[in-house]
């Protein structure tokens, strides 16, 4: 494993804590364990830039994931999907292709922005995405991906519409088509949608849920905030007691629990959020809570290195819940912990884990200030 910049930084902050532990007062040692809080710097970008944009353009191994309705749907990744065709599967390709357009926005001196923003136009072009869109029209494809890869096309959508760059413009009404039939999509499904899916997985109506509101809320589609929050009224205002010393399920890269507060604290006011967290998961209510991170056996296995995600998506719920209830600032350093135990085991010669891990460790830091 390479040495990075997070990771000296990390070791720093450890022997300052050593040293605080003996001679510091409590409330010292409390401010140096906040400034364990992991940033994303130009070093730690250019090492995540690299994770998407060497699998961006690369068609195999690749798992398509769809159902064959005849004959005409079986063709090569690429013919199938020119835009989203690498990094293993659609849903990794799309947040790839966010994870770029995200540290561009903030990094605009990324090593190989040039190059990254060339692979941008050739894959987002409005060809490819008239071709995505054809996908999505075929018999028995409209599901497709419902609601995972739906909620990054719409992160994607919603880190274009925000940039204030030529090619951001673009490459935003290039994707608009298949960004209005995702957005489709969420309008028939929710409302048919009996019952909320509490797993740990893809299909967790909560994470789809979460980002799809982000986007909605940014664009401020009315529609489409109407149709989630009447999903969480029904889904989830009655919830009480989390069972999360259930979790985490030997698959999971999300956290039902967490993932379905993470949404609630988005929709409710800042006041109504704090009743309904206090009844929801009210052991996170307490100083001394703690959480211990998930542990991965075998990073080269695809299904066991879920968990280091699952402590990427419980660091940027964690954040999120302190940022909104700020008198719950201890879920802080519960969240660095998580983020800080995986973050330095994204190596680039595990491809198994970085086609997807590198977006969930992004996302994470994003939600650090």
């Amino acid at each position: 494993m390479r040495t990075n910049q997070f990771g000296i930084t990390a070791i720093l902050v450890f022997m300052i804590l050593l040293g605080g532990c003996k001679n510091g007062s409590q409330e010292q040692n409390q401010e140096l364990m906040e400034m364990a809080t992991p940033e994303l710097n130009l070093s730690e970008a250019n090492r995540l830039a690299s994770l998407p944009f060497s699998c961006i353009q690369v068609e195999y191994p690749n798992k398509l994931g769809q159902s064959l309705n005849d004959s005409t749907h079986i063709k090569n990744p690429k013919r199938l999907h020119p835009a989203f065709y690498g990094c293993y599967d659609w849903h990794s390709s799309v947040h790839g292709h966010w994870s770029l357009v995200s540290l561009l926005k903030k990094f605009p001196d990324l090593k190989d922005a040039v190059a990254i923003r060339q692979k941008l136009r050739e894959n987002l072009s409005k060809e490819n995405i008239e071709n995505e869109v054809a996908y999505f029209r075929m018999k028995g494809n409209n599901t497709y991906e419902r609601t995972y890869g739906w909620a990054w096309l719409l992160k994607l959508s919603e880190e274009l519409h925000t940039w204030e760059d030529p090619m951001a413009n673009e490459l935003s009404a290039n994707l608009q088509p298949l960004v209005e039939i995702i957005v489709e999509g969420y309008l028939v499904f929710l409302p048919k949608l009996n019952y909320p899916i509490r797993v740990g997985e893809h299909s967790n109506s909560a994470f789809g849920m979460s980002l799809a509101w982000d986007y909605a809320n940014t664009v401020a589609h009315a529609g489409l905030k109407e149709v989630l929050t009447a999903s969480v009224n029904r889904f989830y205002m009655n919830d009480e007691n989390c069972p999360l010393d259930w979790e985490p399920s030997g698959f999971d890269f999300l956290s039902p629990c967490l993932e379905e507060t993470n949404l609630v604290r988005k929709v409710l006011p800042p006041k109504e959020f704090k009743a309904w967290f206090d009844r929801f998961l009210p052991q996170l209510t307490k100083t001394s809570f703690k959480l211990e991170t998930g542990k991965v056996s075998d990073r080269s296995d695809g299904k066991l290195v879920h968990i280091d995600g699952l402590n990427f998506s419980r660091a940027w719920c964690l954040y999120g819940i302190a940022e909104t209830l700020p008198e719950y600032s201890h879920l802080r350093q519960i969240a660095n912990e998580h983020l800080s135990h995986s973050l330095p085991n994204i190596v680039d010669d595990n491809y198994e884990g970085t086609h997807w891990l590198g977006s969930f460790a992004l996302y994470a830091l994003s939600q650090t200030n």
